[in-house]
């Protein structure tokens, strides 16, 4: 049995660079706001990032599908890591039995995204949804979707030419 030896001179603290990163700085205000944060991504963890790398999506569709995928995010439909530490409503810490007020930001968000969906059609909303919006791989789409093997790319590119011309891309 081979032992493995660290590099001389690294701290035993400090593991290797993955190598299935492709770090990109993305800015998460539009142009026009005040405050223009930068965060660091990687544009590995995205299965539709991986198919344009290879050349598999087109650039006006992968930038379609970014649109809908700041949409969806910034509506809040993405499902919760962590719970809410929110006061219950009718609790004396401030709830006061008031339903939520969402931002007007996030519902406009919420209805760019359905206005999206809605005009990419019957059927090619769910491909969206799950590959675009929630990060499944096309094999893992296919399957809970109940589709043939290697059906998922080409519904896929139908319902980002969809999502270009509706966002006026081309």
């Amino acid at each position: 049995m081979r032992r493995s030896r660290k590099p001389v001179g690294q701290p035993d603290d400090i593991l290797p660079e993955p190598r299935n990163r492709l770090l990109a700085q993305r800015r998460l205000a539009p142009a026009d706001a005040v405050d223009r944060s930068v965060v660091t991504v990687n544009l590995a963890e995205s299965p539709l990032a991986w198919l344009a790398r290879r050349g598999l999506v087109a650039p006006l569709q992968f930038a379609a599908s970014e649109r809908l995928r700041h949409d969806f995010m910034m509506a809040g439909q993405a499902p919760r890591v962590t719970m809410r530490w929110d006061a219950a409503p009718g609790s004396p810490r401030g709830g006061g039995g008031q339903p939520m007020d969402p931002t007007t930001s996030q519902i406009s968000a919420r209805q760019r995204f359905d206005a999206a969906v809605a005009a990419a059609g019957p059927g090619l909303g769910d491909i969206l949804w799950r590959v675009v919006c929630m990060g499944d791989g096309l094999e893992t789409a296919e399957r809970a979707l109940g589709w043939p093997s290697r059906a998922g790319k080409l519904v896929l590119l139908l319902a980002l030419d969809r999502l270009v011309s509706h966002y006026k891309l081309a």
